[in-house]
């Protein structure tokens, strides 16, 4: 089960990250770009996913397209989601206390590589083993 702990660390070591809160959410943003942030829901998200909507942490995340979120989507319908508000657009909905560590790093940086600028990823990337 992860936490907003973790969710801080691990967008935080990624590089030219900065925390940013509003009205109390925080949102993580690399060169001004959010890319992760806490997505509380809306009356209008809770009237559209009814008795499926959860009632735990939610984390949004960027991800590269809406077929990624599809299959995000598809593979894990308890960890992921999205709503109406989400339609067509490349981000999904994350209950954080049913996300592994491990999955939910993935995730982090896979939303920090679509966000990032091409030279700061691929400066990243090379740093990888």
């Amino acid at each position: 089960m992860a936490t907003w702990n973790d969710v801080r660390r691990i967008a935080l070591a990624l590089p030219e990250t900065s925390e940013r809160s509003s009205r109390g959410i925080p949102a993580w943003q690399v060169k001004d770009k959010g890319f992760v942030w806490e997505r509380p829901l809306r009356r209008a998200d809770i009237e559209a996913l009814g008795d499926e909507a959860p009632d735990g942490p939610i984390l949004g995340a960027h991800v590269t397209d809406v077929g990624v979120k599809e299959a995000l989507l598809a593979d894990d319908p308890d960890v992921f989601f999205t709503t109406p508000h989400f339609d067509g657009y490349p981000a999904i909905l994350v209950r954080l206390d049913r996300i592994a560590a491990a999955e939910l790093e993935e995730l982090i940086v896979e939303a920090w590589l679509v966000r990032a600028p091409k030279r700061l990823a691929k400066e990243y990337l090379d740093t990888l083993p």
